[in-house]
């Protein structure tokens, strides 16, 4: 970092504090200062320029530079910049969005209700969930049971929701009504011997044997990314979501379908409920609804929800919920316009076209010896790094392999996320063939610079023959 107290780099580190960032390291380190965006590619300070192989936070899905998005927030704010839709207000924009968005919905949806964030979103949908029961007179209901691997957020309780270790540890969560069941990957998961019809058959039958542990009575909903994100990209068996709802079905257990990475067009269908066969009580939605523009977030809620609610509201004199930005007029006039360019460039048929040549690039590198699994779907996928291939021992965080390769990837001009054990890709929706290509040519060599630095901690044998 330079030693200039006057340079972005230093007022930075005097001023930010990181989300997901090792705070005693970036007083050192300092941030790469990401100046400009231009299609599927982003600009530093000094020039330089990167792939975005995440598409920022798993959400920039029109890229950097799309400029039909800025108009629109400059209509919007010339015409009315903000306003709320609180005590009956309302605005144009969120009213069209409402209808844009049901439009497109699964069937099983009704209503929409606008929040910033998924973490909102998701956070509102257990709100509903416990307002829902009580409405039916259900005091007991409330339990949530979300899935390890499973990402919700950060609020206090989306974040309890989420299923990851390092969201918990030391923020005193999870607390609140949540319960946990399988990460559905029979890679990292299986047993010996299992097959996936079997694994899938042993999901199921542990959900079920969970809720009748508990008690059915005293769980509301279930909460699931059609393809879990931070969680490690995982896709399901294709079986096993019809499964799990019939499970969910028999105990009056609502189906909260987490769309915020999925939704748009990124499993190659409109949502993730359309690619797995979900069929969803209520849905939530964010990042690419406005293709990261501007925050926006949404909850979908099926018709019987809906009408409970809304009587219940009434008995008690006021739906008492909601954020002061929530249908915002300028997000949601961007998210409106965003969602108009996803039909008018049919989108949805150019990830269907690209994606088929993403993931045979994406499992071309099975045969390297660092590679047990290539996962994904669409325009999302997941190298899973292993020390043997045979018995699939992942990587060892200690061995700092991901971050090593994370590192090295940037150091090439290529934007990914990687955990200790496995590399992610989620690029903007509007990628083509060739910048596809261009972005597993560095994969390639920057996976070499890890199986170099595994080779010499002794975690892999030397040479190709190691995947043998």
């Amino acid at each position: 970092m330079t030693s200039n107290p006057n340079s972005l780099a230093a007022r930075d580190v005097a001023s930010l504090i990181h989300p997901y960032t090792n705070l005693e390291k970036h007083k050192e380190a300092g941030p790469t200062i990401i100046a400009q965006g231009d299609g599927v590619y982003v600009h530093d300070d000094s020039g330089k320029r990167y792939l975005e192989g995440m598409a920022g936070l798993w959400s920039t899905s029109l890229g950097f530079s799309e400029k039909r998005l800025v108009e629109a927030a400059v209509r919007q704010m010339e015409k009315l910049p903000t306003y709320h839709i609180f005590n009956g207000r309302s605005t144009e924009p969120s009213i069209e969005l409402a209808e844009a968005l049901l439009k497109i919905a699964p069937k099983s949806l009704s209503k929409v209700l606008f929040a910033n964030s998924g973490s909102e979103a998701n956070d509102q949908a257990a709100k509903l969930v416990w307002f829902y029961n009580n409405a039916l007179g259900r005091p007991e209901k409330k339990r949530i049971i979300g899935r390890h691997r499973g990402y919700h957020g950060i609020t206090v309780f989306s974040g309890s929701l989420t299923g990851l270790a390092h969201n918990h540890v030391d923020w005193d969560l999870p607390m609140g009504p949540v319960l946990r069941t399988d990460c559905p990957s029979h890679y990292l998961y299986g047993e010996p011997g299992e097959t996936e019809a079997q694994f899938t058959d042993r999901l199921v039958k542990n959900l079920e044997d969970l809720i009748l542990r508990e008690g059915p009575e005293t769980i509301g909903a279930f909460i699931a990314e059609p393809v879990n994100g931070a969680g490690g990209v995982i896709v399901p068996p294709k079986d096993y979501f019809p499964r799990i709802q019939a499970v969910l079905r028999k105990y009056e257990i609502l189906m909260i379908a987490d769309e915020v990475i999925c939704g748009f067009g990124r499993t190659g269908q409109m949502f993730g409920c359309d690619t797995f066969g979900i069929e969803p009580d209520i849905m939530t939605v964010a990042k690419a609804l406005s293709s990261a523009y501007l925050p926006i977030s949404a909850t979908l809620i099926s018709a019987p929800i809906a009408e409970a609610i809304t009587a219940h509201a009434g008995k008690l004199g006021n739906f008492a919920h909601g954020f002061t930005y929530a249908g915002h007029p300028v997000s949601s006039a961007v998210a409106l316009e965003t969602l108009k360019i996803y039909e008018e460039r049919d989108i949805i048929g150019h990830v269907a076209e690209v994606s088929a040549h993403f993931q045979a690039k994406l499992r071309s590198f099975l045969d390297h010896p660092l590679v047990g699994e290539a996962r994904g779907v669409g325009l999302i996928g997941a190298l899973q790094l292993v020390t043997d291939k045979a018995s699939r021992t992942v990587l060892p965080a200690a061995a700092g392999i991901g971050a090593l390769i994370q590192n090295a990837a940037m150091e090439k001009g290529l934007i990914v996320r990687a955990s200790p054990d496995a590399v992610y890709f989620c690029p903007p929706l509007i990628i083509t063939r060739a910048q596809v290509d261009e972005l597993f040519a560095v994969v390639a060599e920057v996976l070499d610079i890890g199986l170099a630095e595994a080779q010499r901690q002794g975690l892999v044998g030397a040479g190709r023959q190691a995947a043998e």
